[in-house]
């Protein structure tokens, strides 16, 4: 069983920045992909980022593509969402999660399988 905890989550004026960390521990992490994905109030979950295990490839929204950066360090089991040029539009409960398998699709939230409890991040205007 694959515990996932985020943290770094907070509350940032327009235009600055967050550093969202998951760690993993409990089972499997290290060779599976990850992702990010949020939930703002009464809208659908939706994806923001994912990283290949070795960390050699990363995938992005287009809302958040050259602002957002996701890495990950396999010896701490973790990985990292930096957010720069927040938006208010950014808004949002983030979670992170474990990719299935190796074929699963990185941008749909059906080819996770562990999920994290989330962390609340607020863009103030």
């Amino acid at each position: 069983q694959v515990q996932l905890v985020e943290s770094g989550g907070g509350l940032v004026q327009a235009g600055g920045s967050l550093r969202l960390s998951c760690a993993a521990s409990g089972g499997t992490f290290n060779n599976r992909g990850a992702g990010w994905f949020r939930q703002a109030p009464g809208k659908e979950r939706e994806f923001v980022a994912a990283i290949s295990w070795s960390g050699t490839s990363t995938y992005f929204a287009d809302s958040v593509k050259g602002r957002f950066t996701f890495s990950r360090d396999n010896a701490k089991n973790t990985v990292y969402l930096q957010m720069n040029s927040l938006k208010p539009e950014d808004t949002a409960v983030y979670y992170c999660a474990r990719r299935k398998y190796a074929r699963a699709s990185y941008y749909t939230s059906s080819d996770y399988d562990y999920w994290g409890q989330g962390t609340q991040v607020t863009v103030s205007s």
